[in-house]
């Protein structure tokens, strides 16, 4: 029989159980040199993300655990990934690790390498549709394995009542465990950008039609 799924809901103090929980925190990428409107509604977000969850360590103790897409290292090795990867990112991790949670090495390194080559292909604008089709399936089995041992991973370090970050792209589909309980830290400011960002969009796509 096949193991029921976690699923990820939304922050409710009432549903605060024994056991142990992730807090999925979206993660959220910036340019190398932002404008000005943009970086400082990323830095919020970041705030925001900091002070939620400290809020939540308030009430059921101290996160214990950080898992980083697109790491594959933990400890210091892995900082400095996450430096290079995310400024914002590295900020809260570096909070979380002075307080003495755990960075974990969390990526396979050769299903990370496997699934981004696939990616690459598939946005390389091929002319054969049979070819596509080929590249396509590889694509979601090398995802499929990728999104498996992550979810294992998880399972695998994050002990009895320990809570843990996972701080990771959405729609990313990794399945977790029923006995893991999966809480969506979303503060006001991700809505805000995401609704700043498609503003943004929808201008730069006028502008190319009149042009």
């Amino acid at each position: 029989m096949s193991e029921e799924l976690g699923r990820i809901e939304r922050l409710s103090v009432d549903s605060y159980k024994s056991g142990r929980k992730l807090l999925f925190v979206p993660l959220v990428f910036a340019p190398r040199e932002p404008q000005p409107d943009l970086a400082e509604r990323i830095n919020r977000y970041w705030e925001q993300v900091q002070a939620q969850i400290a809020n939540l360590e308030a009430r059921l103790g101290s996160v214990t655990k950080i898992y980083h897409e697109l790491v594959p290292v933990g400890g210091e090795d892995g900082t400095r990934v996450i430096e290079e990867l995310n400024e914002g990112s590295h900020k809260v991790t570096k909070a979380w690790l002075e307080k003495g949670a755990e960075l974990q090495p969390f990526e396979d390194s050769e299903l990370l390498a496997e699934f981004m080559d696939w990616s690459k292909c598939l946005s390389a604008g091929l002319q054969s549709q049979a070819v596509a089709t080929r590249i396509y399936e590889f694509y979601v089995e090398a995802h499929k394995k990728r999104n498996e041992h992550l979810a294992k991973h998880i399972d695998e370090t994050l002990k009895d009542d320990e809570i843990g970050v996972l701080l990771m792209r959405e729609g990313h589909q990794v399945q977790f465990p029923s006995t893991i309980q999966v809480f969506y830290v979303a503060p006001p400011s991700l809505d805000e950008l995401k609704r700043w960002l498609r503003e943004r969009e929808a201008e730069a796509q006028g502008a190319r039609k009149e042009s």
